[in-house]
């Protein structure tokens, strides 16, 4: 399965080392969307969107790459690291999915250290995540995904 992942990671790299986990030993092409280049995610099996969470939800400028270059009826899913768990960051994400007919094959989250606005006043939280034990579920997360997607269930 060839794979993009499209994301965004900044502040401590928690998304970009889950990411690389998760790109070790496969055919993921990691794409950051904060650097200016030619894009055809139409040329991949899937595409990933892969986010901090800011204020409840993927960072801006992912959601605004998907909205200008996901093609019509890709394959997706959803990573993200998170200080403090809740149910709803891939709402936004989902809907744009949604409105160009793209499934939506799954999604992972994990802890990531966050001293991201008041966190910053104590220390932060979370604090030496992304761990061993995450990576290592981002790992089996995504060859999951790619053994799923390989006998043809998402298509």
């Amino acid at each position: 399965m060839k794979t993009a992942i499209c994301y965004y990671s900044r502040h401590h790299g928690n998304t970009l080392k889950v990411l690389q986990a998760m790109a070790q030993d496969s055919q993921v092409d990691l794409i950051d969307v904060t650097r200016r280049q030619a894009v055809r995610l139409e040329d991949y099996d899937c595409t990933g969107f892969a986010s901090g969470i800011y204020y409840g939800t993927f960072q801006e400028s992912v959601l605004q790459f998907a909205r200008q270059h996901l093609p019509e009826g890709k394959a997706v899913f959803f990573v993200f690291t998170y200080g403090v768990l809740r149910p709803s960051y891939t709402k936004v994400i989902g809907q744009i999915a949604r409105e160009r007919g793209c499934p939506v094959l799954d999604e992972f989250g994990c802890k990531g250290y966050d001293t991201f606005g008041p966190f910053k006043l104590v220390g932060g939280i979370a604090k030496g995540h992304p761990d061993g034990q995450d990576l290592d579920n981002a790992r089996r997360f995504y060859q999951n995904l790619k053994e799923t997607y390989n006998r043809g269930a998402y298509r």
